[in-house]
């Protein structure tokens, strides 16, 4: 630290708050710093310091919905993964509207934490550039935009595919899919996914049955229902995450329409229990989790060693009752 004081023309005190982003230090003083810090290469050792100051290192976590059962999960395995080395966390929602993203992010790390994992809501994330120097950041579920960070997302496109295919290989035809706005990236992959699958097997994509854009359970409920009243309604419904499928199942469920087969982009709780129980693609939640905060732990364990930024996390389609073929649910009328 002294010598980054020395190479910036300030005091060592003064590198230490440029380190925690204090708003009194000013622009030329925190550029001069931080190009000291670049040039000697600098990285502090934020566990050290952590336990110097009698704290433990804390990982703070933002994600568009808390609630979310794929964000719950997610959360829970970088909290189990913390724990193991005596870090703690702390937990935001960014919620659904990207303006806020920063002004979010910003009061998240103001609380002092030594690494980030970010599922963005935002087209733009260079604003996180600032901090990239003094803590380690990690993305999941969501490629980071006009910044260049460690990432583990899903295989998005090639589960859609998966899960269209499965569907088109047990007789459907018309096959539905609900899911969430489509300038959110795992949507737009996911409907690419969908559409490929059905290129491929020579079926018309008919435009009525993509419906995307809903915010909640709720909304996908009411877009199940409507696309039931179609004069040619679909047989099948793809839904492009597990929070649209709570509201899609018991849609299906009150309209006595066991005869409409449902696979969930996600797992999601008593998915497997639920009568008929619903076939899903597996995302891992926790281990995305796990990861995430393995990656953290080891940037700042290992800070000159030199990790892959991009991947792929592979995904697999668990089949349950609801993906019977098309034909012989119609015609024995039973669960699917």
């Amino acid at each position: 630290m002294q010598d980054v004081a020395t190479r910036a023309g300030v005091s060592a005190k003064t590198v230490s708050r440029v380190f925690n982003d204090d708003p009194h230090v000013t622009e030329d003083t925190r550029q001069r710093v931080q190009s000291a810090m670049r040039e000697l290469k600098y990285v502090p050792n934020m566990l050290a310091r952590t336990f110097r100051e009698g704290k433990s290192a804390v990982i703070g976590i933002a994600v568009p919905d808390v609630a979310d059962p794929f964000f719950a999960a997610v959360t829970k395995g970088i909290e189990l993964a913390a724990r193991e080395h005596d870090m703690a966390i702390v937990v935001t929602s960014l919620g659904d509207n990207p303006s806020l993203e920063q002004s979010i992010i910003e009061a998240t790390v103001r609380r002092q934490i030594d690494g980030l994992i970010i599922a963005p809501i935002a087209a733009d994330q260079s604003y996180l550039a600032r901090w990239q120097d003094s803590f380690p950041i990690v993305f999941i579920d969501r490629v980071p935009t006009k910044l260049n960070a460690d990432y583990f997302v899903e295989d998005d496109f090639g589960g859609a595919f998966e899960a269209t295919q499965h569907l088109i290989s047990h007789g459907h035809r018309r096959i539905a899919i609900v899911g969430d706005s489509p300038d959110v990236p795992t949507t737009r992959l996911r409907l690419e996914g969908y559409r490929a699958a059905l290129d491929d097997a020579g079926l018309e994509i008919d435009e009525d049955l993509i419906v995307l854009g809903s915010r909640d359970a709720d909304a996908a409920a009411q877009v199940c229902r409507t696309l039931l009243a179609l004069s040619d309604a679909p047989t099948a419904i793809f839904s492009s995450n597990a929070r649209f499928s709570t509201g899609v199942f018991p849609a299906l469920q009150a309209l006595k329409r066991s005869d409409i087969a449902l696979i969930s982009f996600g797992d999601f709780p008593m998915a497997d229990v639920l009568q008929p129980s619903v076939s899903v693609i597996d995302q891992n939640p926790r281990q995305v989790g796990r990861i995430a905060a393995e990656r953290i732990l080891a940037r700042i364990a290992t800070p000159d060693k030199r990790f892959r930024r991009k991947n792929v996390i592979p995904v697999r389609l668990i089949e349950r009752q609801s993906c019977q073929p098309a034909g012989a649910v119609l015609a024995s009328s039973v669960a699917v």
